[in-house]
């Protein structure tokens, strides 16, 4: 190996030891809920139709305030002393996607895509504000010609999600339930339901794991995504009204020890 060679690992290795430290420290911060955490979101034209643009120019702030009253509620049930876990402010819509992820999702290809939309991500926000802890970009599709969406994700490394959506007002309550379950990601929380079937994992994975009789739930737990109708069965709810955050995910959180 040449000495250049060398050099130029040393560098990447040195430059990914002081992004690692940053986002530790970053991640310890955000979890602290000694202040409310301000998350801007972005909306985007996701699939460049005159449908996402249109549904798009009719958002405002309000569109996405049942998400703050969630994690309000949420933050009350577990007696967080922070009244106020999460603020929203609207960031300016964009019109550049955000780098995609592999395809073949590679070790190597995966951290170089973390890397690349960790920068991108924070060139978006040093370019057009506003400021925030965490940014969650809004990929809008028209529901007419996309019957599925792409899954959306949520980076503890980086503070950001990308949410795929509905460019629909019909799906705003399935929309906002899915920017607040990205949201959780980057904050700590993990998925609880089985990746093969989609199913909610007990006891994680259920809103009320302790309810007699257990099935059916009345509630999906958030990181979920479903409520459990029975032992193999569970519906998707429409809105966040329909949604709890569970113990174990309020204790990765650290809403409690």
């Amino acid at each position: 190996m040449s000495a250049f060679r060398k050099f130029r690992i040393l560098v990447l290795l040195i430059i990914l030891f002081l992004v690692a430290a940053g986002t530790y420290l970053t991640q310890l911060r955000t979890t602290d809920w000694d202040r409310p955490l301000t998350v801007a979101i972005y909306p985007v034209n996701g699939d460049g139709s005159a449908v996402s643009r249109d549904y798009i120019d009719e958002l405002s702030l309000e569109n996405f305030q049942n998400i703050e009253a969630f994690f309000v509620d949420e933050a009350e049930h577990y007696g967080l002393p922070l009244k106020i876990p999460v603020e929203l402010v609207m960031g300016r819509v964009l019109t550049e996607l955000p780098p995609e992820p592999p395809r073949d999702r590679n070790i190597l290809g995966v951290m170089w895509w973390s890397l690349k939309i960790r920068l991108w991500s924070r060139g978006v926000g040093n370019d057009y504000g506003p400021p925030a802890d965490i940014r969650m970009f809004v990929l809008y599709n028209d529901p007419d010609t996309h019957t599925g969406l792409a899954h959306s994700m949520g980076l503890q490394k980086g503070l950001l999600g990308v949410v795929h959506a509905f460019a629909s007002q019909r799906e705003a309550g399935s929309n906002n339930m899915v920017i607040a379950h990205e949201l959780l990601h980057t904050v700590g929380a993990t998925d609880k339901y089985d990746l093969r079937s989609n199913q909610p994992i007990f006891p994680i994975g259920y809103a009320e794991p302790e309810k007699t009789p257990l099935l059916p739930q009345e509630y999906a737990e958030i990181m979920a995504g479903r409520i459990p109708l029975s032992r193999n069965d569970a519906k998707q709810p429409t809105t966040l009204g329909s949604v709890l955050v569970g113990e174990y995910t309020a204790r990765e959180i650290r809403w409690i020890d």
